[in-house]
């Protein structure tokens, strides 16, 4: 086939998906669906229909913290065993609650719930996989620094199909299910911000003004810079309804405005462990007694953290089940 001919097929395809009579025909589910459920099929462009499911659950997200800079840094045998480690151990710490693993990309892996007890599941789920980074993995790789970031998110989620059929070995590679709605993409961010410390660097500029002073031994004036509200508060002479400013010092002789500039530091650590107020709201309220909901140590909010696509409370925290602290 030409460029030609592959455009034209290309085109033609295109709009006969976004063409008017083309239907989605959607199916609410309470169960996590698969790549090979017939209630989500590919565009079909013979019936001109697209069948897909819509889930409300949690959704989990767990990748390695500075995976790059350990790719760099290690041998490709070291990173091998890791990767598989990794992978392995975490998509049976998905599945060990009743989550379904639902994509791997390199060292992420997405994990989906029932929507039944998804909550708790997906809580507890989160709590396992801090469990095998800190006391598993990150023995087994001391010079690696294994650390792990989860995030979770709650919500609906429309799963399509995407992709081609192929025949042979590239038919797997080729097809995938996709997961469209704000709980994917938010608990994504989530897992990037999760178990990081960043520092952020404002610099502003502030209102000043400079003062000129005539002493009686000096020839020129002498300039002193006062914040704003400070001069106004101790330099000025309180004149009520006066629009005139006297000042307090019988050596002042003028002022001007002026501004500094101010540079503030932030640093913000998140937990390894985030999920948004949703999630926290619907564990709380199935599990009201739960350690984590009760005691000091428990999740909290977490401050300064945030991500775009968000605009509620972000709730986190290092938990994890004590009988991995056990062994070592």
């Amino acid at each position: 086939m030409g460029l030609k001919e592959f455009r034209d097929s290309v085109r033609e395809e295109v709009q006969g998906i976004v063409a008017s009579d083309f239907k989605i025909i959607i199916k609410e589910t309470d169960k996590v669906p698969s790549i090979d459920d017939p209630d989500i099929t590919y565009p079909n462009l013979v019936t001109k229909e697209l069948k897909c499911k819509l889930i409300e659950t949690c959704v989990l997200y767990i990748d390695i913290r500075k995976s790059t800079d350990l790719n760099l840094s290690h041998r490709r045998e070291t990173m091998a065993k890791l990767y598989s480690s990794f992978v392995r151990s975490m998509a049976r710490a998905g599945s060990y609650y009743g989550g379904k693993v639902r994509n791997i990309i390199g060292d992420r892996l997405m994990v989906v719930f029932d929507s039944e007890n998804c909550f708790t599941n997906a809580v507890n789920t989160a709590i396992l996989m801090n469990s095998v980074s800190k006391y598993i993995l990150y023995k087994e790789f001391p010079h690696n620094e294994v650390k792990c970031g989860i995030g979770i998110d709650y919500g609906k989620m429309l799963v399509t199909k995407t992709g081609i059929v192929k025949q042979g070995v590239e038919n797997t590679s080729n097809k995938s299910l996709v997961w469209l709605g704000r709980p994917a993409n938010v608990a994504s961010k989530l897992t990037d911000a999760a178990n990081k410390t960043t520092t952020e660097t404002k610099t502003i500029r502030v209102p000043t003004i400079v003062e000129g002073h005539q002493y009686s031994h000096l020839k020129d004036l002498q300039w002193d810079e006062f914040d704003q509200e400070y001069f106004l508060k101790e330099r000025v002479k309180a004149t009520y309804l006066s629009p005139v400013l006297k000042h307090k010092s019988d050596t002042f002789r003028c002022y001007y405005l002026n501004s500094k500039t101010e540079t503030s530091t932030t640093t913000v650590s998140a937990s390894p462990i985030l999920m948004t107020k949703e999630v926290y709201d619907g564990y709380k309220k199935a599990n009201p007694n739960d350690k984590t909901i009760t005691e000091p140590w428990g999740w909290k909010v977490q401050k300064g953290v945030s991500v775009s696509g968000y605009s509620g409370d972000i709730y986190g925290e290092d938990i994890i089940f004590g009988v991995f602290r056990e062994e070592n």
